[in-house]
């Protein structure tokens, strides 16, 4: 069984840990929505950190798809399966793993092997964090797991981009290039914006280029800085409303004069450079 996340000290894991800030990243496939979690998490120092001792951890909704049957492991194999669809999703196992999240309690996530397409008697445990980042395609899909989280990110990436980078990505993973392109607008184009994009709308901050907007992710790493830091210590303010909707931080808009948004108002992360 391997290990990762944190525990905020060695021999206290009786001791109840603090509710922790839960973010969601969302975004299109191979929008970069892991390498903005990873950079956010080099950004905080948190990556050469111990697993046990980490404040902020990284989870990702891949982990929660389903177990396949026979015949649908077999669509797999030949890229006839929808991997983008709501229903490839182990919904339920999802939502109750996120909520003991939340409670602050130590959890055993699935491991999904993306060669196979199967998921691993393996599973990872996660121990409990200050914050944690739940990135996927679809983790505003769902209006249960939307309303979890505290704050939304939504990583908007070029189309074309995207799509190289998918494939070169399942090029690696041993797949055709015909496969690859044949799902792509079989599935994975069409579920895009069908099920992800329309999403968009839930997100607090939505991230043009992903981790080349160097301007957006130093915002969220202060904003996140602040909280490990415990300068925001009333986020969890309301919680017991039955909602993980809690708390909405105001950030500034990247343009000349810039102005703070009101609370409770959408900002649109813009830097300065030219988009690709």
């Amino acid at each position: 069984m391997a290990s990762a996340g944190s525990s905020l000290g060695g021999g206290e894991a009786e001791r109840p840990h603090p509710r922790p800030f839960l973010i969601g990243v969302s975004g299109g496939t191979a929008s970069g929505k892991s390498t903005v979690c990873e950079k956010i998490m080099e950004l905080l120092g948190q990556n050469e950190v111990d697993h046990h001792q980490r404040k902020l951890i990284i989870l990702s909704q891949d982990r929660f798809y389903k177990v396949l049957t026979a015949d649908q492991k077999a669509k797999a194999l030949k890229g006839q399966y929808n991997f983008d669809h709501p229903g490839a999703f182990d919904n339920d196992l999802m939502h109750t793993t996120l909520k003991n999240i939340v409670e602050g309690k130590t959890v055993e996530v699935p491991t999904y092997d993306f060669v196979t397409h199967s998921r691993l008697a393996e599973t990872t445990v996660v121990y409990p964090a200050d914050v944690v980042l739940f990135e996927g395609i679809l983790v505003f899909y769902n209006q249960d797991i939307r309303d979890m989280f505290h704050l939304r990110l939504f990583v908007d990436t070029d189309s074309d981009v995207r799509l190289s980078r998918r494939v070169l990505r399942d090029m690696k993973r041993g797949r055709d290039l015909e496969q690859i392109l044949t799902q792509y607008t079989t599935f994975v184009k069409p579920a895009f914006e069908e099920f992800c994009l329309p999403t968009k709308k839930y997100a607090d901050v939505i991230i043009p280029r992903g981790v080349d907007n160097m301007v957006a992710i130093n915002l969220i790493v202060q904003h996140i800085q602040d909280i490990l830091n415990g300068d925001i210590c009333k986020w969890q303010r309301g919680a017991m409303n039955g909602h993980g909707r809690t708390y909405k931080r105001s950030f500034p808009e990247q343009a000349e004069g810039s102005t703070v948004l009101a609370a409770g108002k959408r900002s649109h992360l813009e830097s300065s450079s030219r988009p690709h």
